[in-house]
């Protein structure tokens, strides 16, 4: 999940950064509105994560512009939005709702209540209110950053976690390399790089045991799948829906 942190403060936007880095999340920063909308314009982001006090203006400019749609850019008017802030008035906690903030978080906090927001917030998106993602025989649990195929644990990576919970909020449908590239990785990510490639190699390497069945489907000039396995869901030449395997150029 890619976030924009958008904070003056740079002491702030290094600990916010340092700790959703650690959380598994892509993190881009702004440090003025100008800035934001640029990044807003050009980046599709998950969840924003913005202060009201900014050098250039007011927060509440942005959250209007995004939720009226005009703000038309790769990140649309349903992104998800954090307000952080020193007001911590009654009507300032009333406006940023009106306005269309989705929560409202009051400065100064402890970090682990601004993270349990950000991941009930982005839970929104994926249909559902728990912290466990669930496709056929995998588990894959948020707050713990825990996973497993059956009963047995995965041992993944930070990158690999964010690549397979993003595939598993999308069960069934192909997500293109660019599109997890948009989404797992930061703003300085090489898109000439086989970044994505690789990741999604060793995850798929470890989520097939020898004797299972792999879970990652590759289509040619398009992406990746998900498929379901289970006891009754097998996958391979036998029932039409195996591993597509890559052509030259394609991802693997």
């Amino acid at each position: 999940m890619r976030v924009l942190v958008v904070e003056d403060e740079e002491d702030l936007v290094e600990a916010l950064r340092y700790g959703l880095v650690r959380a598994d999340y892509a993190v881009d920063v702004a440090y003025d509105l100008e800035e934001a909308t640029q990044k807003l314009y050009a980046s599709a982001y998950d969840l924003m994560v913005l202060d009201l006090a900014l050098p250039d203006g007011d927060g509440f400019d942005l959250c209007r512009a995004i939720r009226s749609g005009g703000l038309d850019g790769e990140s649309g008017p349903d992104l998800r939005i954090l307000m952080l802030t020193a007001r911590d008035r009654l009507a300032d906690r009333v406006r940023g709702l009106d306005e269309g903030a989705d929560d409202y978080l009051v400065k100064p906090f402890a970090f682990p209540e601004l993270l349990a927001r950000v991941r009930a917030l982005l839970r929104r998106d994926s249909g559902g209110g728990s912290a466990v993602l669930a496709f056929g025989d995998l588990r894959l649990d948020t707050a713990r950053r825990e996973a497993f195929r059956g009963e047995r644990p995965l041992r993944l990576t930070p990158k690999e976690f964010a690549v397979l919970r993003y595939l598993m909020s999308r069960p069934g449908k192909v997500v293109s390399a660019e599109e997890l590239l948009e989404h797992v990785w930061d703003e300085n990510a090489d898109p000439f790089t086989n970044t994505v490639r690789v990741t999604v190699g060793t995850l798929r390497r470890k989520l097939a045991a020898p004797d299972e069945t792999q879970v990652i489907e590759t289509v040619v000039g398009h992406g990746y799948r998900l498929l379901e396995t289970g006891p009754e869901k097998g996958t391979g030449p036998g029932n039409g829906t195996g591993t597509v395997t890559a052509g030259n150029g394609g991802p693997a």
